[in-house]
């Protein structure tokens, strides 16, 4: 089945590619205003593109249109001002308060506070990270991109990887990626996916796959 994606209504579009492209890691991202309050939103257009330099990118969609805001993300917003976040990653654990902080909050309403996560302070930027998280990066941003009527690519660059103790050996640089239990994002609004189910195929050499071809 085809579909010309400029021929059909945006929410079926959305529809086809969120049904598609699964399952997407979840960014918890935590910014903060210019009053110094803490925000925190779940996005899963998010991925890490570059390790030199380590570059991670944020796709965040529009903000509610009936607001009387500038048609932003409060996220947005705040990267775009202050040029820091922190992406957390989300386990199993936190799933359900990283729901929470997917509601629809007010502004002025501490969404970690209401979904029991707390922050601590980052190394090298303002915006803390949550200590409940497993993994937590600390970003710079290089640039923004918009797409279009509120709707941004915000590109940054990671400064600081903060990672739990019992996740990672640090004198080999080795993680235990398979006891870090993250969720990712499925179809529909709610369907996620555990990372647990795992299984290996290592990558051939062109030698190899020739002996594998007689």
């Amino acid at each position: 089945m085809h579909f010309d994606l400029a021929a059909i209504p945006e929410r079926d579009a959305y529809k086809l590619l969120i049904s598609t492209v699964v399952p997407r890691p979840i960014a918890l991202v935590t910014t903060v205003d210019a009053a110094g309050r803490i925000n925190a939103a779940p996005f899963s257009f998010f991925n890490a593109v570059s390790s030199v330099p380590p570059v991670v990118v944020l796709g965040i969609s529009p903000g509610d249109p009936s607001s009387a805001g500038d048609g932003y993300k409060d996220t947005e917003r705040n990267i775009r001002d202050t040029g820091e976040f922190v992406v957390n990653l989300v386990d199993e654990a936190i799933a359900e308060r990283m729901n929470v902080c997917a509601v629809d909050f007010p502004t002025e309403i501490g969404e970690l506070e209401h979904a029991d996560l707390h922050p601590v302070a980052s190394v090298g930027i303002r915006p803390p990270r949550i200590a409940e998280s497993p993994v937590s990066f600390e970003c710079e941003r290089i640039t923004g991109l918009s797409l279009g009527a509120g709707s941004m690519l915000e590109i940054g660059r990671v400064i600081h990887i903060h990672i739990r103790d019992d996740l990672v050996d640090p004198e080999r640089y080795y993680v235990a990626t398979e006891k870090m239990r993250l969720v990712g994002r499925m179809h529909g609004r709610g369907w996620y996916a555990r990372t647990s189910d795992l299984f290996l195929m290592d990558r051939m050499s062109l030698a190899e796959w020739k002996d594998g071809k007689r």
